[in-house]
């Protein structure tokens, strides 16, 4: 029983990274309605800067500030440059310009601070807490207080600010909010400064864990994808729960299906797409679409 729960606490560990980058995919398609393929590789590129900024001697949590200030307003530019001349234009075109943003982000990358992995900090002590046979890191219990301070600011800033109201008008319908005043154009901007943001917070998460490198979080992507789809692109809650029950069904799959092992973990994820594409589309939380005939 003890090794059960243990694989049952690594797995919300991974889960609440996995679930801080599904968030960060739930808030761009709510404002616009892009499911936006670079999300992971502006989360790895917010990285890089913190590493810079911690490889020149700033401390980890100052380095951490200056790099969600730095991801906002990049997320806010890239709206403008590049989402905001396109907006209205169809679907598959919004697909190519994210998937340009995604090569684009990652040979910067490269170019800049070259594909040798490198050593990022950990923010969180070394250690755990250990009862009855089974061990909680102080890294595990970071990484949850992180996502959970994350959505919960989240909350707290669409529920009782005059901004959030703004945003949830405009994510709820653009053309009626342009009608009593609100300028969708600037919410949309800070909907995608937000995302870098939340992104940035999921990219500092994982690279102690895995390793920094440009395509560092091309496995995390997957996983965030599963999430969101799991518990609905149109609710930020269901994609953290969805995170975390990913983060959970692919340690216990790894651990207690010998056909998986630790090699084909990914197809678990993959799975999960699958499976709720076919039962459910909208997700667990998510609304299903209605059209007027």
């Amino acid at each position: 029983m003890a090794g059960f729960v243990q694989q049952l606490v690594e797995g919300l560990g991974a889960g609440a990274i996995y679930a801080s980058l599904a968030l960060a995919l739930v808030l761009i398609y709510q404002f616009t309605g892009i499911v936006n393929f670079a999300q992971g590789e502006l989360a790895m590129f917010s990285t890089f800067i913190a590493w810079q900024f911690t490889h020149a001697g700033l401390p980890f949590w100052l380095a951490l500030i200056l790099t969600l200030a730095i991801s906002f307003g990049g997320g806010m530019l890239i709206e403008r440059v590049l989402i905001r001349p396109v907006e209205g234009a169809p679907e598959l075109t919004l697909v190519i310009v994210t998937l340009g943003l995604f090569i684009l982000v990652n040979a910067a990358a490269g170019w800049i601070w070259s594909f040798l992995i490198k050593d990022f900090p950990n923010p969180f002590p070394s250690g755990a807490f250990k009862a009855g046979g089974v061990s909680l890191g102080h890294s595990t219990l970071g990484v949850l207080g992180v996502v959970a301070a994350v959505m919960g600011l989240l909350y707290l800033l669409f529920r009782y600010t005059k901004i959030g109201l703004a945003m949830r008008a405009v994510a709820a319908n653009p053309g009626s909010a342009r009608l009593v005043g609100i300028r969708t154009s600037g919410v949309l901007a800070l909907g995608w400064g937000l995302a870098a943001l939340v992104g940035a917070v999921s990219g500092v998460l994982v690279a102690p864990v895995l390793f920094l490198e440009p395509n560092m979080m091309g496995g995390v992507l997957v996983y965030a994808f599963a999430a969101a789809t799991l518990g609905g692109f149109d609710s930020p809650a269901g994609a953290v729960l969805g995170g975390l029950i990913v983060g959970v069904a692919e340690t216990l799959a790894g651990a207690y299906v010998g056909t998986i092992g630790s090699d084909l973990k990914i197809g678990v994820p993959l799975a999960i797409i699958l499976g709720v594409l076919l039962v459910r589309p909208q997700g667990l939380f998510g609304r299903a679409a209605v059209e007027r005939a």
